[in-house]
């Protein structure tokens, strides 16, 4: 148990049996009546947004957030396998809790994975990642002043929209947040 007071961002609350976390917080002290804490909570699962206020000095109970760095092994079909790099034991992660970080992902590649009490609640992949261009149309001369795009497919076969100057077999840095083209990587 922790009072408002306590708060910080990152934080994980148990509110009524669901996970929340705390995305920013205020310490309100108005001119009349008593001071609170405004808060924008996110739900761990589901990936929700509110906003809720405390009395100030209300507790509130915490939850305790295993955050592991952990090493993608592979796919077995129903789910990805993740090692963690201390204890090499394996946990597997179901599709649904990874989301379209599943679209970023390469065997070998380093994830924070969070639990509590044995359940996955959710993967954290780096802001950005390198990968390879496996298909895409070639680029013609004099593509390289336009802000035109065109599709192109990663080599873990996910498709991102590209510059027309990037040609395939090109490595390029990728937003893992929104899919978006960064630049290419030099060799």
């Amino acid at each position: 148990m922790a009072t408002t007071n306590d708060l910080k961002n990152g934080m994980v609350l148990n509110i009524d049996g669901q996970l929340w976390a705390v995305v920013e917080f205020q310490h309100v002290k108005p001119g009349k009546g008593p001071a609170f804490v405004r808060t924008k909570l996110r739900n761990v699962e589901s990936g929700k947004n509110v906003d809720k206020t405390f009395n100030a000095g209300t507790k509130v109970e915490t939850a305790t957030v295993d955050r592991r760095t952990m090493q993608y092994l592979y796919n077995d079909g129903t789910s990805f396998v993740f090692m963690d790099t201390a204890t090499y034991e394996q946990l597997e992660v179901a599709p649904e809790v990874l989301g379209d970080g599943a679209n970023f992902l390469l065997e070998n590649q380093e994830a924070i994975v969070a639990t509590n009490e044995g359940r996955v609640l959710f993967v954290e992949l780096p802001a950005s990642v390198e990968l390879v261009i496996t298909f895409t149309e070639p680029g013609l001369a004099g593509d390289s002043a336009t802000g035109r795009t065109k599709p192109a497919t990663l080599e873990t076969g996910h498709e991102i929209q590209v510059p027309l100057f990037v040609n395939q077999g090109e490595k390029v840095k990728v937003d893992t947040r929104d899919s978006s083209y960064m630049g290419r990587v030099k060799a």
